[in-house]
């Protein structure tokens, strides 16, 4: 569904990607998970075709269609980005956010239709926001903010606006730039909650960049580890969030054990380790 084939990618003379490469299949959950610096949001950028890569590609779909050769429009019907953080220029209502994701659906000078509302309306029921519709943006929490600007991605990827169920759609792809930053405990177990159901119902493939290890190991299928600019493994949630792996990335020791009630894998930092020690 979505390939990035050895993606690099520098800022001037400053490599920030070398090298990347993984998959994530129709319906898959990937996190993306690195420190600070390690290039997390640069590749997501890259995958959504905001950014260009020095070498390499990403494809997209059943037949791995370049990203380069897709039309922002084009690209924008099979993929939207959730940023971090969202900054609007008036106070809109929560209808009118999410609205905004029907955008590329609509020609020069069209305005939504109906089915758009209906689209958009089905959207914020599917993340649990229906009721808010009429509220402004500015006056919601953290967690009721993050889940209107995903059922806006949702109403951008729903591919018809006569489509009478939003959760029927074609495989799409939906890139998460730290979607949990800021929340307090129970609005990350909202919004964890959210793409899950998501992910299954919608069959929506999902790149999650996330700093939370708990987060990606209790919604991630796949993970990805990059530092400086590298993947230092990839692969299936279980075999890759390894004590090993972690000192490795973020010179921190811990302590990986499954969790009897979560029923995922749980990370306990223990202590630092001064970077070049083994």
């Amino acid at each position: 569904m979505l390939r990035a084939d050895d993606l690099s990618f520098a800022y001037g003379r400053t490599e920030v990607l070398h090298g990347v490469s993984f998959r994530v299949p129709t319906g898959g959950l990937t996190g993306i998970l690195g420190p600070n610096g390690s290039g997390k949001t640069t590749l997501l950028k890259l995958l959504a075709g905001l950014l260009s890569p020095s070498k390499g590609s990403v494809w997209i779909g059943e037949d791995e269609v370049d990203v380069s050769q897709r039309s922002r429009r084009a690209l924008a019907l099979q993929m939207a980005l959730v940023p971090q953080e969202t900054q609007l220029a008036f106070d809109y209502s929560v209808l009118e956010i999410t609205l905004m994701g029907r955008y590329p659906h609509l020609g020069p000078l069209e305005l939504e239709s109906p089915g758009d509302l209906h689209v958009a309306r089905a959207a914020l029921a599917a993340t649990g926001t229906a009721g808010l519709e009429q509220r402004p943006f500015s006056t919601l929490s953290g967690g009721e903010k993050q889940r209107v600007i995903i059922a806006s991605a949702l109403a951008q990827l729903a591919p018809s606006r006569n489509a009478k169920n939003v959760v029927a759609s074609v495989p799409s792809v939906l890139l998460l730039d730290e979607p949990t930053a800021s929340l307090d405990l129970s609005y990350q177990l909202e919004v964890a909650a959210t793409l899950r159901a998501l992910n299954i119902d919608r069959a929506t493939a999902m790149v999650v960049s996330t700093h939370d290890l708990n987060f990606a190991a209790s919604v991630c299928r796949d993970l990805v580890i990059l530092r400086g600019g590298q993947v230092l493994e990839a692969g299936p949630t279980e075999e890759v969030l390894t004590a090993k792996n972690i000192r490795a990335a973020y010179d921190v020791e811990v302590d990986v054990k499954p969790h009897a009630v979560a029923r995922h894998l749980t990370v306990v930092p223990i202590a630092r380790v001064p970077s070049g020690i083994a």
